[in-house]
């Protein structure tokens, strides 16, 4: 299997381009199989997650091109089939073209998602809303059954936790749903608001996207349309992590600080200097590194889960000591034993974990265990002494586009094998 091998204590310095969200890319491609005709995806990355749920699409019968960073889809003659186990279990949203296939096909067949394992992620909120819009779900053999012969019917929904997947799955089953659906406790993530204008871009009728109430107005039919993927915020918390621990100055072309409104202030604690630019996000760090504030992580518009791995890889290098708070998945913190093996100290219990910053880490082999735990071994490795050898990097993969080509345009010394 392929590795990366990287010579850290080298600043970055240079232009980085943040690709297209992994997370907002995921659920459009999925809200496209409920569209009749054909969608035009711009600035769509080319990762492994979007090429699994391409193969999803095209295993129902659509028709997925790529010219460069655009991907087309064609689901006018997509079909029910069965959502075979080996695409199921390659990512874990999955499970979100469920509502698209009830809603245009009343039925689907769907094998239990996979995806990083961080504890348990029940899809139970899923499966409790769609029944809410009238269909009939059975679980059996590993398989989750799904019929809805008259159709979804609106209904109103209360999440009793703003979970971004299952906001997605509604959203998606809701605009073919027959009268007025009400997503109460809905998830507010960007993610969101960039599926609802999806969706309203190919005719639907969606409101109150970014707030806690989402209504939906169901239609008959969505059309082909195109939309534009926006700047993925957790590859640009990645960087600003990277800059912070190895030192440097680069320019996150194409990155949003309205997306990470959160995060932002925590690297200028940490002595990262922050500059809004026309063409991005200009960050430098040249003085001393501090440990960041508490962190704890929360649903958006708190501190994003998926931006702390890479936070807390910084914070193994400075000065001070910093606490991590994790309230979203059981096994975050996958990458405290592999950062502890180049030298890190860091203590867990439960929920906490807390780092004191030392002097430097050393290179040694380490292996990526999830997605982010992997773009944090990255984090650590450019700013360790020595040689990182970091394996099962088709984590990093799934959500990373180029990474090691992007890592090389700024100096870094990275080697895929």
């Amino acid at each position: 299997m392929s590795h990366l091998t990287i010579e850290g204590g080298k600043p970055l310095y240079g232009t980085y381009p943040v690709s297209g969200a992994k997370n907002s890319v995921l659920p459009i491609l999925a809200a496209c199989l409920a569209v009749d005709g054909t969608c035009v995806l711009h600035n769509s990355p080319a990762l492994s997650d979007v090429d699994a749920a391409a193969d999803i699409l095209k295993a129902e019968g659509a028709v997925v091109t790529r010219a460069g960073q655009d991907l087309t889809v064609d689901a006018s003659a997509a079909a029910p089939a069965e959502l075979r186990e080996d695409l199921a279990h390659k990512m874990r949203s999955s499970v979100v073209f469920l509502g698209a296939m009830l809603a245009r096909f009343h039925k689907a067949v769907l094998a239990f998602p996979g995806g990083c394992e961080l504890g348990p992620r029940p899809i139970d909120l899923h499966l409790a809303g769609l029944r809410r819009l009238g269909a009939d779900i059975t679980e059996g053999y590993g398989l989750l059954n799904c019929r809805a012969p008259g159709g979804l019917t609106g209904a109103d929904i209360a999440l009793s936790f703003p979970s971004v997947g299952a906001t997605e799955n509604l959203m998606i089953a809701a605009s073919l749903a027959k009268g007025v659906t009400t997503i109460r406790g809905a998830a507010r993530e960007p993610e969101i608001l960039e599926l609802a204008a999806f969706l309203n871009a190919a005719g639907g009728v969606i409101s109150g996207a970014g707030e806690d109430v989402i209504t939906i107005h169901g239609v008959q039919r969505l059309h082909g349309c195109e939309a534009v993927i926006g700047p993925d915020r957790i590859e640009t918390a990645t960087m600003l992590s990277a800059v912070a621990a190895a030192g440097g100055r680069v320019l996150l072309k194409g990155a949003q600080p309205d997306r990470l409104s959160v995060v932002l202030p925590y690297f200028t604690a940490m002595g990262v200097r922050l500059t809004d630019t026309p063409q991005g996000l200009l960050a430098e760090r040249t003085g001393d590194l501090h440990a960041p504030p508490f962190c704890r992580t929360m649903p958006y518009p708190g501190f994003p889960t998926d931006a702390m791995p890479p936070l807390m890889a910084a914070a193994t290098v400075a000065k001070g000591t910093a606490l991590f708070e994790e309230n979203i998945f059981a096994c975050r913190y996958k990458q405290v034993p592999e950062l502890c093996r180049m030298g890190a100290d860091i203590q867990c219990s439960g929920r906490l974990c807390v780092v004191k910053g030392v002097t430097r880490l050393t290179g040694c082999p380490v292996t990526a265990t999830d997605l982010r735990g992997g773009g944090a071994l990255c984090v650590a490795a450019l700013c360790a002494d020595g040689t990182t050898v970091i394996s099962d990097i088709h984590h990093i993969e799934r959500g990373y586009e180029y990474f090691d080509d992007k890592l090389r345009g700024l100096g870094a010394l990275v080697r895929k094998d």
